[in-house]
């Protein structure tokens, strides 16, 4: 996975399923584990910070129609 790659939640979440599923089924070589887990972390990161970020702009919207106290 290039690191300078912008994905979206969409694609990250899909990649990492994709992951999960090989590790699951036994479908990857040991020689690839490392990087699959590399790859796995990385997207994770991805998920994550896009979530925080939706979740601090969805505050911020509720609290701009929230009348003022």
């Amino acid at each position: 996975m290039n690191k300078k790659e912008k994905k979206s939640y969409q694609e990250a979440f899909r990649e990492l399923q994709s992951i999960v599923l090989l590790l699951e089924n036994g479908d990857i070589q040991i020689d690839e584990l490392s990087e699959k887990i590399q790859d796995a972390s990385a997207l994770i990161k991805i998920c994550s910070d896009k979530l925080q970020e939706t979740e601090l702009e969805i505050e911020q919207l509720l609290k701009e129609l929230s009348p003022a106290s």
